[in-house]
């Protein structure tokens, strides 16, 4: 590994490896939250499909027939797996803004995540006639998901888990309940 190249020499440097300390710099940050936000996605992903597919096809499935309503609940599963992963874990570098603010926002969110993700179940389902096992998996955890996820991302960096500036960072901690 290669010595810091002192400031006074800086300018000196390659434009690829200007262009490398760069995106290092810049966008380092912003790749690291998203691998995690991946890996919490992915763990929840698992958890959505293995109760949607439980509670939909499984012989004794409480909810055969009903897939908007299977895949709601297993929705709602694997919003509380996120929650938890994401919080403690993704953005625990981030200061909160409140515990019951950010909560609330959370599911709030993953509510209109939820919808996405049900409007391309029912679109598939009810609309276009595309009813087997296998349409409403991809409908429902692969188009569905794939919106949902892409808000999310979105909507956790900007609103539940937002970079509170420094100066902010004490009067948010101070409004934390004891």
């Amino acid at each position: 590994m290669r010595p810091p190249v002192p400031a006074a020499e800086a300018p000196h440097r390659s434009p690829l490896l200007r262009v490398t300390s760069f995106v290092r710099d810049k966008l380092g940050h912003l790749l690291h939250e998203l691998a995690k936000f991946g890996v919490v996605g992915g763990v929840a992903f698992v958890v959505d499909v293995v109760v949607f597919n439980l509670l939909l096809f499984h012989a004794s499935g409480l909810l055969h027939g009903k897939p908007v309503t299977a895949k709601a609940v297993s929705t709602i599963v694997a919003t509380i797996v996120s929650y938890v992963g994401n919080r403690f874990w993704t953005f625990r570098h981030r200061k909160s803004s409140g515990s019951a603010r950010e909560y609330v926002l959370f599911f709030l969110l993953n509510g209109v995540g939820l919808l996405i993700t049900e409007a391309c179940l029912a679109f598939s389902h009810y609309v276009l006639g595309l009813d087997s096992q296998l349409a409403d998996n991809v409908s429902a955890n692969i188009v569905g998901v794939g919106f949902a996820m892409l808000f999310r991302f979105w909507a956790y960096r900007r609103w539940v888990f937002p970079e509170i500036p420094e100066d902010d960072a004490l009067t948010a901690e101070l409004r934390q309940p004891v």
